[in-house]
Order: structure tokens, then sequence, then C-alpha cells
């Protein structure tokens, strides 16, 4: 659905995009992940023909950016990270200038704006000035006017920047709804918002890709060794010891937030739960929790740009 080749972009001397190549399959949600300043941002005007690039091309549903910019644009849905609305304007005016920009007929337009308005839960204020509305219902205006021309491509830019937590979790529910019908891009700075509603993950800093993988992938990829964090009621140096004997174990160190729980370190290559949960049992240390400890997006973002940073040192 997406295809990008070897996208750069200087603003003057500064290069904001180095060699970008990547694509996205038709039904996916792909986050775009970095820092400010990464280049996400730029990626995705250049996907919108906003601006072109200084060198290399695109083509989106079928349609090359510089060939045929037009039907780029007819076929993605955008969402900066200011929704573009008008706060002087009603919800259902401006959903309705909005359809008009993009090519809808008469006969089209009032069927769109009803079909928007009900998919992004707008039904209670499409009578009301968007300047009157919360921050969460601008949002949802502006993914409203992305939608009304029905596009197979959404690209969105930061869309929960600046939500409550209630309001992100509405946000986010909604672009996992839409999914199923459209291609998805999300844009951001905000790592738990990738691992909450993107299937895969594309890295950026500074300008070059670092990594586009699915998260279970990339937490693999970075690994090099494996977690376990338990509690026990009754801690002893004993059961620490016992635990240090096993084969594969690393480490075992005590929470010292915690009274009685412990992190163990193990060989990536062995999963010791079982063993671990048996010699607490056996020990009668008195077994409260054990789990797996996932790498975090954190933790995966930080080494993976790290060792770029590195390799073009």
């Amino acid at each position: 659905m997406i295809q990008a080749e070897n996208l750069t972009k200087y603003y003057g001397d500064v290069q904001a995009l180095s060699g970008v190549s990547f694509h996205v399959d038709r039904g996916e949600i792909v986050g775009v992940l970095g820092p400010n300043g990464a280049g996400k941002t730029t990626a995705m005007k250049i996907l919108t023909c906003f601006m072109p690039p200084s060198s290399g091309t695109a083509s989106v549903a079928g349609h090359d950016i510089f060939d045929d910019p037009l039907a780029v644009k007819r076929s993605v849905g955008y969402l900066p990270e200011e929704p573009p609305v008008y706060g002087e304007l009603t919800v259902a005016e401006y959903l309705a200038y909005a359809g008009r920009l993009k090519g809808l007929g008469r006969g089209d337009l009032k069927a769109a704006c009803a079909r928007v308005v009900d998919r992004c839960g707008l039904d209670k204020v499409a009578g009301r000035l968007i300047g009157n509305l919360s921050k969460g219902y601008r949002q949802r205006v502006g993914l409203a006017q992305a939608l009304i021309h029905n596009p197979p491509v959404l690209i969105l830019d930061e869309p929960t920047v600046g939500l409550d937590p209630a309001q992100i979790i509405e946000i986010r529910e909604l672009i996992r709804e839409l999914a199923q019908e459209h291609t998805v891009i999300l844009s951001t700075h905000i790592l738990p918002e990738v691992t909450a509603t993107c299937q895969r993950i594309m890295i950026i800093n500074e300008g070059r890709i670092v990594a586009v993988d699915t998260y279970e992938n990339l937490q693999n990829q970075v690994g090099t060794s494996r977690q376990i964090r338990l509690k026990v009621s009754r801690p002893s140096p004993a059961l620490r010891d016992r635990w240090l004997a096993l084969d594969g174990v690393l480490d075992v160190e005590p929470d010292p937030e915690e009274d009685g729980a412990y992190r163990i370190e193990s060989r990536l290559d062995q999963d010791l739960r079982e063993d671990v949960a048996r010699v607490a049992v056996e020990s009668g240390a008195g077994l409260l929790e054990l789990a797996g400890v996932a790498v975090s997006l954190e933790e995966v973002f930080l080494r993976l740009t790290t060792e770029e940073k590195e390799g073009t040192a």
C-alpha cells in the first residue's frame, strides 16, 4: 500500500532524512517512533505530498508522489499534530467544508458527513462550535476530516499528544477500529502509544531508520538475557544461594524497595521460570508472585539508537 525508496530531505544544509526506505502493507498499523526532531513529521509530509523529498521517491496506493500527487492526496487522510480545524465553525459545517475541499459532490457529501460523525463519535457535538470543544473532541473532528473522503490510507501525526489519559484511551480504540478498513501510519514519540496500537514498529533516529519489525522481534533482537521477577513471603540468603546454583542463572538481586522481591537474570536461551519456582516452593519460602520481565520499548529504543550511533561514529 505504501512504498518508500531512499527518501532524503534537506532543509538548507540540515539533513532531516537520510536514505529512508520502508513499506506498509494493506491493513497494517505501523508506528513511526522517534524523538522530537528525528524526521518523523518530515517523512509524513512527503508521503502526503505536502512537500517533495530532495531525492528518492515513494508511492501510495499505487500512485507515485511525483507522477500523480493529486491521486496520492485522494488516497490519503492526514491528521497533522495540530488538527486543521476552524473554531468558528460547527462540527457539521466544518466537515461539510472539508468534504467539498476533497471533491465530494452534493449527492455524496451528506452521507459522508453522517458516516464520519457516527464513526468518530461526534453525534452529541455535531451542532456545536469547534472552538468550544475539548481537545479530545477536536482530535476526533480532525480524524473525521481525514476520513471524510474514505481514503485507503490514514497518516496520523501525534494523534494523542496533549490529551488526558481517558481521551488517549478513546483515541487509541478509535484508531484500532479504523485499521479494520484502512492502512494506518501512526507517527509518535510516545512509546506506549506504539505498543498499545501498532502491529509493526519503525524506529527513526537522526533521519535514519534504525529498525523495522514487530515489538516481539525487536525485543529478541536487543535482548542479551532473560529476567524473572518474583516475590516470596519468607526471603533468606540461603534461598538466593540456591537460585544462584541453578544452571543458567547469571545473577540474583533482591529489590531494595520491596521486601521479599527478587530479580533473577538468566541466559537468553534458557527459560528457568519453572526451576526458579520449584526452588522457592521446596525451600518453603512462600511463593507469592512470579513473572517474566520483558524488554521494554524504552530499552529497545535506547539500545538500537545507541548501537546506530556507535556504528556510524
